[in-house]
């Protein structure tokens, strides 16, 4: 249920680490094998099942008559040409199948990477708020919570147009910091926590691709003087078999070896 329960409303999951052993790796493992599953199940249904068996006997049949017939270079190059001939093929039976599949999946993770892309902060923990401005040189003010202070005065990189802060926040929760420059404020969301929350890194003023994987929060308006505004949370790293994995890695590992294994035992052609 709470698998469930996260897959299909990803904005509303909080999980605290201390309630799961092991924090986001058991959801990440459990996520991918449904994935997993999921995958094969669609491609079942979705693609020409026959055609596929019989696209990959004819692929079979090249090959062995390849190792069959090496020493007759016209059988063997007949071969590699029926071989490239059926690869095309089988790609054509499997193309619409796999786009249908892949949509939502690419879906899925931009979502999932809100929660396991980046560590929240912690509390007491210090971390930068990184702002680029059209006039790093203007009257650039923030504005904290009570909650929050700042551990070092602002830097200014005229250079990159950007304006950097220390902050450190003493309590658990989601807050927002207010910056004012050139007669407008905007506001960026912070969360902190030590279990698993969703963050958005980065608030961005256009760039609408990056807004859409990298950003989960509202565009800057087109005419604000604040380009950007950035919080450093730490990047996420999974502990699994004796390595540090990426989830993203993680997941498509895990999900395509449950892919091969329900395709097998539920006699699915792939």
């Amino acid at each position: 249920m709470i698998i469930g329960s996260f897959i299909f409303n990803p904005f509303r999951f909080t999980y605290g680490s201390a309630l799961l052993p092991g924090g986001p790796l058991w959801l990440v493992l459990a996520i991918s094998i449904v994935i997993g599953l999921l995958m094969v199940v669609v491609f079942r249904y979705t693609s020409d099942q026959k055609a596929i068996g019989r696209a990959k006997d004819r692929l079979k049949a090249n090959l062995l008559a390849v190792r069959l017939f090496q020493d007759q270079l016209p059988v063997v190059m007949r071969a590699y040409g029926r071989i490239l001939r059926g690869t095309g093929s089988y790609l054509r039976l499997a193309f619409m199948p796999f786009l249908i599949a892949i949509l939502p999946i690419t879906f899925l993770i931009v979502q999932l990477d809100r929660y396991f892309g980046w560590q929240p902060v912690r509390p007491a923990q210090t971390f930068l708020l990184e702002a680029k401005v059209d006039d790093p040189a203007g009257d650039v003010e923030l504005q904290l919570p009570p909650q929050f202070a700042s551990s070092a005065p602002a830097v200014h990189i005229p250079s990159d147009k950007e304006v950097v802060w220390r902050l450190v926040a003493q309590s658990d929760g989601q807050y927002d910091i207010h910056i004012s420059t050139a007669g407008q404020t905007v506001s960026k969301q912070v969360v902190i926590a030590n279990g698993l929350a969703r963050v958005s890194p980065v608030r961005l003023r256009g760039s609408f691709w990056e807004r859409i994987f990298i950003s989960g929060e509202p565009a800057l308006a087109e005419n604000s003087p604040i380009r950007s505004i950035a919080i450093t949370y730490p990047p996420r790293v999974i502990n699994f078999a004796w390595m540090e994995w990426n989830w993203i890695v993680l997941f498509f590992v895990i999900s395509l070896i449950a892919g091969f294994v329900f395709k097998s035992a539920l006699g699915i052609q792939v």
